[in-house]
């Protein structure tokens, strides 16, 4: 192996305030993977860093949203697509997780599991928030976090506040589109039925794209988005089928039927009718 000196200009004369672990507050980070088997299982190690690397992804995607959001609201549509593209790259980082827990085997997951308790995935509060943002509301949801505060207010006013679609819906009305009041003058913390007259608008975008270029990369963007939430949500199904089977979630679901039906729930359902709809 060929020896690797040391470049002179390299620093070296660092203090524990001004270098990379420092910076990326490692110390505390690294800390945070603390087991409760006993004695240790090997594989609750990656268990608790998957779920952990999971929960830091769907922050940048909460940040990265919340981004594009702003941009539209502007009616700056070529950097909100640039965001949407980046999260669509974080979307295939959370997918491509789980083929690391497909490693973990029902044995060995059954030696710790019963650790965790009540505690399941389906509790995640940065979760939950996600698919608010996307437009999945569900008030009932709510009692899941009322022992949380923080976080309840945090899910209560995204709950309430427009979704990603209904601010690109806002923003297609501003262009002087007909969209319907009853679409964007509403009460957002509810899932409105699918509109004809909505899907008449987008229909006008995907047959005009010359005239209405940015808001047809916006709706692909948006199908991109949709797409890769179901790809992980069927992935997340399987690898439970395959690591416990049938049997109920930790958080007291039925475990794989439960997440079969959320498969049923799509998001930006508009942008899929319309399909139907173009050259018709």
């Amino acid at each position: 192996m060929t020896k690797r000196t040391l470049e002179e200009s390299i620093h070296t004369d660092l203090s524990r305030d001004d270098d990379y672990t420092a910076y990326l507050q490692l110390d505390k980070l690294l800390s945070a993977q603390i087991g409760l088997s006993d004695p240790p299982h090997h594989d609750e190690m990656l268990f608790i860093i998957q779920h952990q690397v999971a929960e830091l992804w769907i922050k940048l995607l909460i940040h990265e949203f919340g981004r594009a959001i702003e941009y539209i609201r502007a009616d700056e549509m070529p950097p909100a697509v640039k965001n949407l593209a980046r999260c669509r790259h974080i979307q295939s980082q959370l997918y491509n997780q789980w083929k690391v827990l497909d490693t973990l085997t029902p044995t060995e997951y059954a030696q710790f599991r019963h650790v965790f308790g009540k505690a399941s995935g389906f509790q995640s509060p940065q979760y939950r928030i996600l698919e608010f943002m996307l437009g999945n509301k569900s008030r009932s949801m709510m009692k899941v976090y009322e022992h949380q505060p923080e976080w309840h207010e945090k899910l209560q006013q995204s709950l309430s506040a427009p979704s990603l679609y209904d601010e690109f819906l806002m923003h297609l009305a501003r262009l002087g589109l007909p969209i319907p009041e009853s679409a964007i003058d509403r009460d957002f913390s509810t899932m409105r039925d699918d509109d004809d007259k909505v899907v008449a608008v987008l229909k006008t975008v995907y047959e005009n794209p010359s005239d209405y270029w940015a808001q047809y990369e916006t709706c692909e963007a948006l199908m991109d988005i949709a797409n890769n939430f179901q790809f992980w949500r069927f992935h997340h199904m399987k690898t439970v089928e395959r690591i416990i089977g049938h049997k109920p979630g930790s958080g007291g679901s039925s475990g794989v039927s439960f997440l079969k039906k959320a498969i049923d729930s799509e998001f930006f359902p508009e942008l899929i009718q319309v399909r139907t709809e173009i050259g018709s």
